[in-house]
């Protein structure tokens, strides 16, 4: 009895994941998803799995409770390897209902598209019924970054993928 109860806690309190999904053509937005997942990993009970597009499946989707996604900006919009896995993703339509979802961006240079590549991102979520955080202080829509992260944007991805944590957990808890 002391046993079932104990195995009873651990599958309410055991850990809950996150996994991002990035595609990187300069390595920025791969040094961007990296930094995201240090600060997703500095909460409590929620591991989390990077993986490069080409890697990830469908299957990993439908098991983790975060879903982060990267790429870099393109004419405004995601790039056509993360686009044609988004694509893929009408196979396992509402699967993801109800699983949190955060999408980031490099991009070129200021006014170069980033918001409307998030959107675009953020948009694919929505239809899937994922629930989608905003931020009121910095980074509204999502986490992005002209270049390479400096200092400041290498403390924004980590208190991105801090808050997509939280909130992780906060929902599935």
């Amino acid at each position: 009895m002391k046993y079932q109860s104990l195995q009873k806690f651990v599958e309410v309190k055991g850990l809950f994941k996150a996994i991002i999904i990035y595609d990187s053509k300069t390595g920025n937005t791969e040094k961007m998803a990296f930094l995201i997942a240090e600060g997703v990993r500095e909460v409590d009970d929620v591991e989390c799995v990077v993986k490069k597009v080409e890697d990830a499946t469908l299957e990993d989707l439908k098991e983790a409770q975060g879903i982060i996604m990267g790429s870099p900006t393109y004419y405004g919009g995601m790039s056509g390897k993360l686009k044609n896995f988004l694509d893929e993703s009408i196979k396992i339509h509402g699967k993801l209902d109800g699983k949190i979802g955060a999408a980031f961006t490099s991009s070129g240079g200021t006014a170069t598209g980033a918001e409307t590549t998030i959107l675009s991102i953020l948009k694919a979520m929505l239809i899937h019924g994922m629930i989608v955080q905003g931020d009121p202080r910095d980074k509204h829509y999502g986490m992005a970054a002209v270049e390479v992260p400096k200092d400041k944007e290498e403390r924004l991805c980590r208190r991105f993928g801090r808050r997509t944590a939280e909130l992780i957990k906060k929902i599935y808890q």
